[in-house]
């Protein structure tokens, strides 16, 4: 007979996670994640990795810290500002201190750099990116590799999270359009670093951030479960204008360069 002594369960770290009956601690523990961006998002994102059993993450972003990241990242201080530090390696150092158990690696350095084997070494890829051709860079490797990606987006209290299962849903150009190929190769940079154009910097909120970023999150877990009733096919949108959110249709468009084989 097992004996449970009195406040066992409190010392399990995961407890009230398992009491959803379809979570598996050690699916997600051996799931590899890549998380492009160590933003805004990118932290939140990073934080509910590590919070909901994540172990092994790589994280990718070439930018350091600036004030302005302040008010919305929840791993930067100022100390990291004044000192320029990349954001990749404090939001490691940090999310050692949420679990020390965690396997992070921090890389800095554009994603459109790294080899081609770089993506498919992970199993699922989270998207917190602020430029378009990072973006689909991210996009067309995870989706020629069969690597799910969930990407997410914000502008101001509007947000979006797309979740892509190669080869059944639609991927991220698919829902391209004639404006977002004439910005494609344009970066909003939050260090004024490798500009080739300049954009008026756009509204950020944290309380957006964070929503986008849960859902990234719940929807990884799904993925790594084969929750594939319950997740999201097309794409989530939220606007925190009117506190309303649905999901959006996007139909697979056979021009994308990533469907020819249908």
């Amino acid at each position: 007979m097992e004996v449970i002594k009195a406040g066992d369960i409190d010392n399990d770290r995961f407890d009230r996670s398992k009491r959803l009956g379809w979570f598996d601690i050690e699916k997600v523990r051996e799931t590899r994640v890549l998380v492009v961006g160590a933003g805004a998002l990118g932290n939140e994102v990073c934080k509910d990795l590590v919070l909901s059993g994540f172990r092994n993450i790589t994280l990718v972003d070439m930018d350091y810290v600036v004030m302005s990241n302040l008010n919305r990242c929840i791993f930067f201080s100022e100390e990291d500002a004044r000192k320029r530090r990349y954001k990749a390696e404090v939001v490691a150092e940090k999310l050692r201190n949420i679990d020390s158990s965690v396997n992070i690696k921090a890389i800095v350095e554009r994603i459109e750099n790294l080899p081609d084997d770089f993506i498919p070494s992970h199993d699922i890829v989270m998207g917190c990116l602020d430029n378009i051709i990072a973006r689909l860079h991210v996009n067309a490797h995870s989706y020629y590799n069969r690597v799910p990606y969930i990407d997410g987006a914000t502008h101001g209290l509007i947000g979006k999270v797309q979740v892509i299962i190669p080869p059944e849903t639609s991927c991220l150009e698919c829902g391209m359009n004639a404006t977002h190929n004439k910005i494609r190769s344009m970066r909003y940079s939050c260090t004024g670093s490798n500009i080739s154009f300049f954009e008026p910097k756009i509204a950020a909120d944290i309380n957006t951030t964070s929503i986008v970023s849960a859902v990234q999150v719940q929807e990884a877990l799904k993925v790594v479960h084969e929750r594939w009733d319950n997740t999201i096919k097309n794409i989530f949108y939220y606007d925190g204008n009117r506190n309303f959110s649905e999901v959006m249709e996007l139909d697979i468009n056979p021009a994308c360069p990533h469907h020819f084989d249908r």
